[in-house]
């Protein structure tokens, strides 16, 4: 966790000049010393302390005006993007948290909507621990609530992304994670939900965000392997996806299941007895590794098609841009197990946070999107954004000039190298698109 940067709080100017009436300008320097500390205390208790705001903006989440609650809760969720009330909120965020979730279920639905973020900024602030794994235990069934019961789309979207951040930070071991991943993946398949008897179809941007959200808590399961039976109807039914109308699902849907890729949960290990052609002493194994084999190969296939797909008139040429070169990369990946990799400048011209594999890409891009602005600030003063993510210092910058040039040069290799492939694949997608325009 980042060091807690106090404000310098500057007694006298404007504040003293606003408590003076003019007539009493000749008595000025014989009360000046007082003035000052009545100035300084003034400015500590009521406007430079943060303490202070964070109060009032608790008083005002009690008040029976939506609006108020409303407003209190867009500044909060301000200061959290900021991180400028890490220092504060370790001993109030019982308190925030049970307001937070008050306004879940009983404001409307901009508020529950800002009340949703706040409890994710809230977590993420207080970092890894027992508090953070409270805030997740106590909003956990708020939110599940809220997905079952399929409200408006930004409402969906806004707790499915709360319910990851709360339980990639507060989670403890598999069994919390899983009833995440199982409530989010009642909103992608709705068939296996829990609500028998209503079948709900989720709108493409509430689908698109509910397999975002799965895939980024996914991300976590490391060690903690599931059988891989477990996995194949999930992997089955996001293959189906790739050939969805809504190309943010498409694009969800080929992360999630790079991801899978990466993860091995296609994979099934054979013990030396096992005989995978004739069946030998475990049919059901045989049977799942060719399911698995018959599901590699429809999804390299479709993500080469979309790596190539034709756009067409009237195309939205930018996402097709972005779903070719995403669905390339994943072919790469598939195919050659090239690793995505990707770098981001954090501070000047030294610190850089570098990814090089779907897991960390896809906590990169779900971390970046809900911090929104204060992305970079959390990076540099969040502890667990430090802990999640490899960043380092661009060692060029204590180099000789010469050795510049030499590390320099090589990387001006590298990236021709990388520009004259990626020439290549653009040409052969091109090519590809012209054929099926024939």
């Amino acid at each position: 966790m980042g060091k807690s940067k106090k404000s310098k709080v500057r007694g006298g100017g404007g504040g003293g000049d606003d408590l003076i009436d003019s007539s009493d300008a000749d008595s000025l320097g014989s009360s000046s010393t007082a003035l000052s500390d009545l100035s300084i205390s003034y400015a500590t208790e009521h406007v430079n302390s943060q303490e202070f705001v964070l109060d009032k903006y608790i008083d005002a989440l009690y008040e029976k005006r939506g609006s108020t609650r409303e407003a209190a809760l867009s500044q909060l969720v301000d200061a959290f993007e900021s991180f400028i009330l890490h220092g504060l909120v370790e001993n109030k965020y019982a308190t925030l948290l049970s307001l937070f979730n008050s306004s879940i279920k009983k404001g409307s639905t901009r508020e529950a909507c800002l009340a949703s973020r706040a409890i994710g900024l809230l977590a993420l602030t207080l970092g890894a621990g027992s508090s953070s794994h409270e805030v997740m235990e106590e909003s956990h069934a708020q939110l599940s609530r809220v997905l079952q019961t399929w409200p408006d789309a930004s409402k969906m979207i806004s707790a499915l992304d709360c319910l990851a951040v709360i339980t990639f930070v507060g989670a403890t071991d598999l069994a919390e994670t899983e009833l995440s991943l199982k409530a989010m993946w009642d909103v992608i398949h709705p068939k296996s939900g829990s609500n028998v008897g209503t079948v709900h179809k989720p709108r493409p941007p509430v689908l698109a965000a509910a397999i975002s959200a799965w895939a980024f808590l996914l991300t976590t399961i490391g060690s903690w392997r599931i059988n891989a039976d477990s996995w194949k109807e999930p992997i089955a039914f996001l293959s189906t996806l790739l050939g969805a109308e809504d190309r943010a699902v498409r694009m969800s849907a080929g992360e999630a299941l790079a991801l899978c890729f990466e993860l091995n949960l296609l994979d099934v290990s054979f013990g030396e007895d096992d005989d995978v052609e004739n069946g030998g002493t475990d049919g059901s194994k045989s049977k799942l590794f060719l399911d698995m084999q018959g599901l590699k190969a429809k999804i390299s296939s479709l993500a080469s098609n979309l790596s190539m797909e034709a756009g067409g008139k009237g195309a939205d040429k930018k996402n097709l841009t972005d779903q070719r070169d995403l669905f390339q990369r994943i072919l790469d990946f598939v195919k050659y197990g090239e690793c995505p990799e990707e770098s981001v400048k954090i501070s000047g011209k030294r610190d850089v946070l570098r990814v090089s594999s779907w897991s960390e890409l896809i906590q990169l891009n779900f971390l970046r999107r809900f911090l929104g602005r204060g992305f970079l600030k959390h990076v540099q003063e969040n502890g667990l954004l430090q802990d999640v993510f490899d960043i380092k210092t661009d060692t060029t910058e204590t180099l000789s000039s010469t050795n510049k040039k030499i590390f320099r040069s090589g990387e001006e290799k590298g990236r021709a190298l990388k520009l004259n492939k990626d020439r290549r694949l653009a040409q052969e997608r091109k090519n590809a698109a012209m054929l099926l325009d024939e």
